[in-house]
């Protein structure tokens, strides 16, 4: 069983990326330049290593490795991205990795491309941004390059990839350091810990609280121990969890209204099944119905939404209602998207600067309702 954290320290050793690894600052998956550019790496790295997997450390600095970190980033989507754009895709993996030293609510991602059992040359499949359909690119030194002609894939980094992986492997001293690590960073929120199958060591935390009889947590996370994987995280949302001897089941939650009006719905239930071969998966279910509202009460709240927006971008001084509307203003955005105002998500990121600058509780809702829109569009 790979410890990523480990893992990840091993890749960056290696300070200039090569032909089995890659790093980037951050990842953007929400324009068509950002998946073009991500795709081209997936592509380059697959043809350049056909029998052993390619990593994509993702939240370090170039120059020196240091580790800034990103947030975490539960699209479980991305294989569809893969599949959707490449010839003979490969598999992909995107992990969130703590690191004790990172700022609050930060992770370093970890993309691994899984090597194919029977490797052809992957390839665009249909354009997106400058790649066209047939363009096909492989890794050569630290450069993703366009390759003209057919070629030949060969295999030039097991050896080292092996090497890499077996020095990453986990071990009691860093199973048993990640239980007091967690503890101690959660230790004002209910922190727990099972361990399933003999082999999997799962913490998890939250603020409780009890709704009708039901309990509830917020501010949850959740970490594979053994792995040093954070499986979830949520800064607001209210969950519910629940688990026996073969699993752990995750059912999130969202509080959504008008005029302080709130109602809970669920948004999406994972369930981690432990198996006793030593592998887990998650399975993902999106049970979410959003709630629908007078098309009148939308409108109105639409047009006033736009009204505060402009006076915010126009630097226009607030009076005391207004600067108390801001606070609502991801959440009321989120109703009008999900109602069918199709520019809700554009009208709220034009104000991101304003709302990071503001306090970071409203910065980390706008962060949460951006995650519940993506959610909502792949499905």
């Amino acid at each position: 069983m790979l410890n990523k954290r480990l893992l990840i320290k091993r890749l960056l050793t290696y300070n200039d990326e090569n032909s089995f690894y890659d790093k980037k600052r951050q990842l953007n998956l929400h324009s068509k330049e950002g998946k073009g550019k991500f795709l081209k790496h997936i592509c380059a790295l697959t043809n350049a290593n056909p029998n052993n997997n390619s990593y994509i450390v993702v939240g370090v600095e170039d120059e020196d490795n240091k580790l800034s970190g990103v947030d975490f980033f539960d699209d479980s989507k991305i294989q569809n991205l893969v599949n959707a754009y490449l010839h003979n895709p490969p598999q992909i993996l995107y992990e969130n990795i703590p690191f004790p030293k990172l700022q609050k609510n930060k992770v370093i991602g970890l993309v691994t491309i899984i090597h194919k059992d029977q490797p052809e040359i992957t390839s665009f499949r249909k354009k997106i941004h400058k790649y066209y359909s047939g363009f096909t690119y492989k890794r050569v030194g630290s450069n993703s390059t366009l390759m003209i002609a057919n070629f030949d894939l060969k295999d030039t980094n097991s050896d080292i990839v092996a090497t890499i992986e077996k020095s990453a492997k986990n071990n009691i001293k860093h199973t048993l350091d990640g239980v007091f690590d967690f503890m101690n960073r959660h230790q004002n929120n209910n922190p727990n810990y099972k361990v399933f199958k003999e082999q999997f060591v799962l913490c998890w935390s939250g603020v409780k609280k009890t709704i009708n009889d039901e309990t509830y947590y917020s501010r949850v996370d959740i970490e594979m121990v053994t792995e040093q994987v954070k499986l979830f995280y949520s800064s607001l949302d209210e969950v519910d969890i629940h688990y026996n001897d073969n699993s752990f089941i995750i059912t999130e939650y969202i509080s959504l209204g008008i005029n302080n009006n709130l109602n809970r719905y669920p948004l999406e239930k994972k369930v981690l099944h432990f198996a006793d071969n030593g592998n887990y998966k998650i399975i993902s279910e999106f049970i979410f119905n959003p709630p629908q509202f007078d098309k009148k009460t939308l409108f109105h709240l639409y047009n006033s939404n736009n009204a505060l927006v402009e006076k915010i971008i126009k630097k226009q001084s607030l009076n005391i209602i207004e600067k108390s509307d801001v606070l609502k203003l991801p959440s009321t955005y989120l109703i009008l998207s999900l109602n069918n105002f199709t520019d809700a998500k554009e009208k709220l990121n034009s104000i991101k600067s304003f709302l990071k600058n503001h306090t970071e509780d409203i910065y980390q809702e706008y962060k949460e309702v951006l995650r519940v829109m993506r959610k909502v569009q792949y499905h």
